[in-house]
């Protein structure tokens, strides 16, 4: 039997980092997770596509770790632009 005030405790929860890219376009926004390969979505505002993005992060990692897989974590990442002349 458990303690009462196990019952009452939460459990801790681990913290995961990931990066995320937000962009426009004609139909609005669109995110993705550079390390979750397929974890992307898209939105009406910005704000709304890194909600939707947050929710499928979250829903990529639980699945990972129902299926015993790892979770890559980022360790470092360079935001740079590349500019081409055609």
């Amino acid at each position: 039997m458990l303690a009462p005030d196990t019952l009452s405790r939460p459990e801790a929860q681990v913290q995961y980092h990931f990066s995320a890219i937000v962009g426009h376009d004609a139909h609005g926004y669109w995110a993705k997770c550079p390390e979750l390969q397929g974890c992307y979505t898209q939105g009406r505002t910005y704000e709304e596509a890194l909600a939707n993005l947050r929710e499928a992060v979250g829903l990529h990692v639980e699945d990972r770790l129902a299926l015993g897989e790892d979770i890559p974590q980022v360790e470092a990442i360079s935001l740079i632009t590349v500019e081409v002349a055609q």
